[in-house]
């Protein structure tokens, strides 16, 4: 199997290497977080002047055509600079959803403007009860003369704070923990009935807890077919598991590197402490985990360039299972051999540890992708 990069990829690689390196430092990351949006809008319009927010979408909608290869490749490299834009919650899941399931009007009017980096999006699918379960809602829109009525509550939405548009999943028909009837809307973000808690989360991002209180929306609203919303959802989040799991494979990179360079220059007992044996082991360690969360990642961006079918399915699930046992030893790892250092804010170790913890987190820890993986026919 070929693992190597054409010359596009390498290209695409090598642009985004440069900005980190030389336009997103880590206190100019801190800066941005802890100011206004959390994120920098100037930032932002650089990404789409660069074509990095056409980067996943078909030409036929105005992208470039990249796939999960290219995909991974810009997020592997936006880990290793702890990048806070949402490009997430905007291109890889509202975007993602507007391309799988909108009508053409769709994708010439709103996914054209989210490319072009003028509008912001969200996808609100979370709810409390439901763990990791994507068919678990109690969400409902119901049919009405004008449209839709919905009503419910969605929690973590990534991105919600400055989106101006939300991809609902909300439950048409049905019981909660049905598979069939759910559907995907477009609401306003600031429509009427449309009320939010927003927050920073513990990696330096925003969410948002979203409450719809008979929020009417008319058929034109509608993404995809009525109840048969699941199955788009499915494979959005997919998706979007590779790009995190690829993120993570990038702070890994820099936390493991970064250890190994710092244990080569602290001192104790009158020798740098990498030449403990002790020591050693523990960073070899760290190194074997992020070199098997690659392949892995490798291996699910292969399949899913491929197909979207049962193997494409495992291979995103053996990936989260992955991201979570190695982003784990490899975040403790980092921390605990730089000592007191590694939990300050000013390291930037216990950042990328943190946005770690929460990558094991979203769309899945490593129980429920075990479990998913055994299910998988």
């Amino acid at each position: 199997m070929d693992f190597s990069l054409s010359e596009e990829q390498t290209m695409l690689q090598d642009s985004v290497q440069r900005f980190v390196q030389n336009d997103y430092s880590f206190d100019q990351r801190q800066k941005t977080v802890k100011e206004g949006e959390g994120f920098s809008r100037e930032v932002w319009q650089n990404f789409a002047e660069l074509g990095w927010l056409a980067l996943p979408f078909s030409e036929e909608v105005g992208g470039i055509g990249g796939g999960p290869i290219e995909t991974m490749i810009l997020m592997e490299e936006f880990g290793k600079g702890l990048v806070v834009e949402p490009y997430l919650s905007t291109i890889l899941l509202a975007g993602k959803a507007l391309e799988e399931a909108g009508t053409s009007a769709h994708k010439e009017g709103l996914l054209g403007e989210i490319i072009a980096g003028s509008k912001l999006g969200a996808l609100a699918f979370v709810e409390p009860q439901a763990r990791f379960s994507l068919n678990d809602c109690t969400t409902t829109a119901t049919k009405t003369d004008a449209g839709y009525e919905i009503n419910g509550f969605k929690g973590v939405v990534l991105g919600g704070p400055s989106a101006d548009v939300l991809v609902v999943v909300a439950r048409t028909s049905g019981e909660q923990k049905d598979d069939a009837g759910l559907t995907l809307f477009l609401v306003d973000a600031n429509a009427s009935g449309v009320s939010r808690r927003d927050y920073p989360t513990v990696d330096g991002l925003r969410a948002s807890e979203i409450t719809f209180e008979q929020v009417v929306v008319n058929e034109a609203d509608v993404l995809g077919e009525v109840d048969g919303g699941l199955s788009v959802l499915e494979k959005v989040i997919d998706q979007a598991i590779l790009a995190v799991g690829a993120e993570a494979v990038g702070a890994m990179e820099v936390l493991y590197k970064t250890t190994v360079e710092y244990c080569k220059t602290r001192e104790q007992f009158g020798q740098p402490i990498g030449k403990f044996q002790v020591l050693q082991h523990k960073m070899v360690d760290m190194f074997m985990e992020h070199e098997q969360t690659k392949s892995l990642v490798y291996m699910a961006a292969l399949r899913l360039d491929s197909a979207y079918d049962v193997l494409a399915r495992k291979a995103v699930s053996a990936l989260k299972v992955q991201v979570g046992k190695g982003g784990t030893l490899v975040g403790q790892g980092a921390v605990q051999l730089h000592g007191g250092m590694g939990m300050t804010d000013e390291l930037n170790v216990g950042h990328y540890f943190k946005r770690l913890t929460t990558i094991d987190a979203l769309f899945g820890n490593t129980d429920h992708h075990l479990k998913k993986y055994s299910k998988v026919a």
